[in-house]
């Protein structure tokens, strides 16, 4: 049988067939010498054609899994990669505004062009040794340009922030009052040292739905010479339409009424929340029996009168500023619309916003009331290196601004402090603030009894700030 199973298999490649000659025996029938050595099985050959295959099989298998495992994980790929464009969409503008490209030497020119002309008429204007001084750092900045325009433009970003620095000089020159850290004089002593435990706390009378807008005490700075009249007004001021527009707000006249939510008086400011009247975002301050805001969809602050229900405006420098939701309080989450704050301190009024032009930092600028021409007027305005969504929220005291980060669910902390007497910067402070929410829709601080007001996502809060 083996032998009938050898001739049938087919020659190899490597041979041809041998003939074979057989002898007739003598009853007739013939008879052939096979050597079975001739037709060997190709038994290694076999084998590693075998091995071949089972490998093959593995691979294959593995490669099923594979796909299998990557079919598996594609949405998950898919869904992470759209979770990262989702987060990155509001940052786009970085790249399309062009915020942090190379700041070209003619834009450069332009700045120092303009700063020549406002150092020259605050020159002209006071003329003592700080301005003669200011003039001179900006000739030999102009003569540094020259110099770069025929060598190089790498310090271009430097030298845009000595122009910065330059600015912040000269307004600081100008018009805040000269005695106000006289008349308070924990002003002169420093920063802040210590922020208390709320020594207030409140639901919204508007409710716990209300989750973004403005409260405080009347924040109005009294003349020595002046009458001391509705010195305990509390007011609130809630974001009614999506949490971003209103047109109401609520006044107590003593504390006591506050706490107990009587005996309040509503004023209504504009017709409805999409009035141009209307507020815009959690920026209001109660200063001097005026509401100062936000206006609807503007780049200007309005002012209230509650004596005569008057409205005047004034538009904020720069561009980009107070629309689309561009620049608000971020941080960890956005507080929707709060592009424009308005605070106050023992200096005035200030409004803090950013600006393309600052590439997105926070810009300060000092805004004043002429009671006389009953107008609205921005007298200063100062530049700064922190990025306004980096920040949660923003305060001003004694001329100082002290910005805030997220660190928990129960608890802000402010890092940052900028002095506009000064232009020094200070990102080392580490000054906690307790809360009950999770959302910081607006920080101010009242100068006449010292005291921190928090809009926590509904709640109303207040802390005591200490001084060296």
């Amino acid at each position: 049988m083996m032998l009938l199973l050898l001739l049938l298999l087919p020659p190899t490649l490597e041979a041809q067939s041998p003939q074979l000659v057989g002898q007739r025996q003598e009853d007739g029938v013939c008879v052939c010498s096979v050597d079975p050595e001739l037709w060997t099985f190709p038994v290694q050959k076999f084998e590693n054609v075998q091995q071949q295959l089972d490998s093959c099989d593995d691979s294959l298998d593995n490669l099923k899994e594979q796909v299998q495992l990557s079919r598996d994980r594609l949405p998950l790929f898919q869904s992470a990669v759209a979770n990262m464009s989702a987060r990155l969409q509001p940052f786009e503008y970085l790249q399309y505004k062009g915020l942090y490209s190379t700041l070209r030497l003619r834009q450069l020119g332009t700045d120092i062009n303009q700063l020549e002309a406002h150092m020259s008429a605050v020159h002209s204007q006071f003329n003592n040794e700080h301005t003669r001084a200011l003039t001179d750092e900006v000739v030999k900045i102009r003569q540094n340009v020259k110099r770069m325009k025929t060598t190089d433009d790498i310090n271009l970003k430097t030298m845009k922030e000595q122009v910065r620095y330059l600015k912040n000089r000269v307004e600081s020159c100008k018009s805040i009052p000269n005695d106000f850290r006289v008349k308070h004089p924990y002003c002169s002593n420093g920063l802040i040292k210590n922020i208390s435990e709320p020594v207030a706390t409140k639901i919204s009378p508007f409710g716990k739905s209300y989750i973004s807008g403005s409260w405080g005490k009347e924040a109005q700075v009294l003349d020595r010479d002046g009458p001391v009249e509705d010195q305990d007004i509390y007011w609130v001021q809630p974001l009614v339409n999506s949490h971003i527009f209103g047109n109401v707000l609520r006044v107590y006249p003593t504390y006591d009424d506050f706490m107990a939510t009587t005996n309040h008086k509503d004023y209504t400011f504009a017709p409805s929340h999409t009035h141009a009247n209307s507020i815009e975002g959690p920026s209001a301050v109660l200063y001097g029996k005026a509401l100062y805001y936000h206006c609807y969809k503007s780049q200007e602050i309005c002012r209230y009168d509650l004596t005569n229900n008057n409205i005047q405006r004034a538009t904020l420098p720069g561009t980009g500023v107070g629309r689309h939701n561009k620049f608000p309080y971020c941080y960890y989450d956005c507080r929707a619309h709060s592009d424009i704050d308005l605070e106050a301190d023992e200096t005035g009024l200030w409004a803090i916003y950013a600006t393309l032009g600052n590439h997105g930092n926070i810009v300060l600028s000092r805004i004043v009331w002429d009671g006389k021409t009953e107008t609205l007027n921005v007298t200063q305005t100062w530049e700064t290196r922190v990025f306004k969504k980096a920040v949660s929220n923003a305060f001003m005291v004694c001329g100082v601004l002290y910005a805030t980060r997220y660190d928990s669910e129960n608890r802000e902390e402010v890092f940052y402090a900028f002095d506009t007497a000064t232009g020094r910067e200070d990102s080392s402070l580490a000054l906690s603030l307790e809360k009950v929410a999770k959302g910081v829709a607006s920080l101010s601080y009242n100068p006449t009894d010292k005291r921190i007001y928090m809009y926590n996502d509904g709640y109303l809060l207040a802390y005591q700030a200490m001084f060296y």
